[in-house]
């Protein structure tokens, strides 16, 4: 999963010519009437915050004076890493729109009043803080950390960041590589698949979650966990978002095993879809304000859509990404009586213990029903094995046998349990199986019909030795063995 992210949104006004005391005065009358929150007024700007409602981003909005240009700006203020719906860019242009209409209807005597007001500010020696210099590498490190520090509002995802993370170390110390995983070493350390996951092993609908395939997943995946976590955990709280992601993820994982049954699937991607579908959910209600509702929805419907084709491409489980988008979708609009009460903590206890029940219901029922192809298939192949084995009795009989014996054994033996094999592979072949088994199919079945011809030629023998020539025998003998060494070395 990929996308940009833009925090900020910066532009110049060009005040050549204009005392900047005057600009001062215009802007600070145009943040007043867009209502926005002056927090500083310099003697080169000033500081605004925009919005702050219980649900809404917080954007700090700058204006800093130069001797010809004045530079406008408005960056997140409340932790986020991305400006889904543009509002940066909306606070600004929105700014410019009406400090054009001011400075052109503003009166000279309203401005002097203002400058009247403002003179103990130009008078002070203090310095603008609006001048400070620009932050060093070390505090843009430092502040880059802080996404993955745990902090109130935003507590449950830095863990789930650190639990991926540690996994993926902890593998990579243990031998895999940290950049193209074998398939053995992701079965072997957890991940979902069909055969081993029906087969008893339920816990990698969960394990599956936490194992990625490679580096760039994993990073792709922390990086989209981050920014929905920064978005969604203030919402929801530590234990709705905790259940959310193992709910959404497990949910994904089984949709998996049911329509890509032997396909290897891993990675966090199907609960982070859990999660846009949830705050999808939400932008459908109220919890979020009506004035950025809008924009956000489009912008996150926009990264799901975009997703999810991108995902039909080769070697991506597309299935996991709509099943927890679906289910998160779901779990969202099950979440919302306690989020709109937000302090009552016994409805919330309440809505996560029976959402989780009745999601684990669901995700049980529809786990003991999916069909597990391989077992049968495992089954079959363990049938065909006595078939075989029957007979080929007749083939290690004594020497001395009764001539009449032997033939009975050819015919109502040996071709009777050929014949049966040949019945047994093509049950196999009714099954949804992938293309190499299919192969394989074909092959036993070619080996059956040797078989079979084989027995049919030393009946035909034993009745009347001149109606077949041994080399008929010995050159089907020889198909025989090179059908069993194919079967061989594929099995290898």
């Amino acid at each position: 999963m990929a996308f940009s992210f833009k925090p900020s949104f910066k532009k110049e006004i060009d005040t050549n010519g204009t005392d900047p005391k005057y600009v001062l005065v215009i802007a600070l009358e145009t943040a007043r009437q867009l209502n926005w929150k002056i927090i500083y007024t310099g003697k080169n700007g000033l500081i605004a915050i925009v919005g702050g409602g219980l649900f809404s981003p917080v954007h700090e909005f700058r204006l800093v004076i130069n001797r010809f240009t004045t530079l406008v700006s408005s960056s997140n203020a409340d932790g986020k890493i991305s400006d889904w719906a543009d509002l940066n860019e909306e606070n600004v242009d929105a700014f410019i729109e009406k400090y054009d209409k001011l400075k052109t209807s503003l009166s000279t005597e309203f401005i002097e009043e203002k400058l009247t007001g403002l003179a103990p500010l130009f008078e002070s020696d203090e310095e603008d803080i609006l001048n400070a210099p620009a932050p060093k590498a070390k505090e843009k490190i430092r502040g880059f950390l802080s996404f993955f520090i745990p902090r109130p509002g935003y507590f449950i995802t830095p863990i789930i960041i650190y639990v991926n993370i540690a996994i993926f170390i902890i593998m990579a110390v243990c031998g895999v590589s940290i950049l193209t995983p074998s398939v053995s070493d992701l079965i072997n350390w957890g991940a979902d698949f069909g055969p081993l996951t029906l087969e008893h092993q339920w816990w990698r609908l969960i394990t599956g979650v936490f194992i990625h395939i490679g580096l760039m997943h994993l990073l792709l995946n922390m990086y989209a966990l981050m920014y929905i976590g920064l978005l969604l955990e203030p919402i929801l709280g530590k234990l709705k978002f905790a259940a959310t992601y193992l709910l959404t993820g497990s949910v994904a994982s089984i949709v998996s095993v049911a329509i890509h049954g032997f396909t290897v699937s891993a990675g966090a991607s199907g609960a982070i879809f859990g999660m846009y579908g949830v705050f999808l959910s939400m932008l459908t209600t109220n919890i979020i304000e009506k004035t950025v509702r809008k924009q956000l929805l489009a912008s996150i419907g926009f990264f799901v859509v975009f997703n999810l084709v991108y995902g039909t491409k080769e070697g991506i489980d597309n299935a996991a990404h709509v099943g927890g988008l679906l289910s998160g979708f779901l779990i969202g609009y099950l979440y919302y009586p306690s989020i709109s009460k937000p302090d009552n903590k016994g409805l919330e206890v309440l809505s996560v213990m029976s959402i989780a029940a009745l999601t684990l219901i669901c995700s049980a029922v529809t786990y003991y029903r999916i069909p597990n192809v391989f077992a049968m298939y495992d089954k079959k192949m363990k049938d065909f094995a006595i078939k075989e084995s029957m007979a080929l009795e007749v083939m290690q009989m004594p020497k001395n046998t009764a001539k009449d014996v032997i033939m009975s054994e050819l015919k109502d033996r040996g071709l009777y349990y050929w014949n049966e094999n040949i019945k047994v592979i093509n049950s196999a072949d009714s099954l949804d199986l992938p293309e190499p088994y299919k192969i394989h199919n074909n092959m036993l079945k070619k080996y059956c019909l040797l078989r079979i011809n084989s027995y049919n030629l030393l009946y035909k023998q034993l009745q009347d030795s001149t109606s077949v020539k041994p080399a008929s025998i010995d050159s089907i003998n020889l198909e025989i063995t090179q059908a069993l060494d194919d079967l061989n070395k594929r099995n290898n």
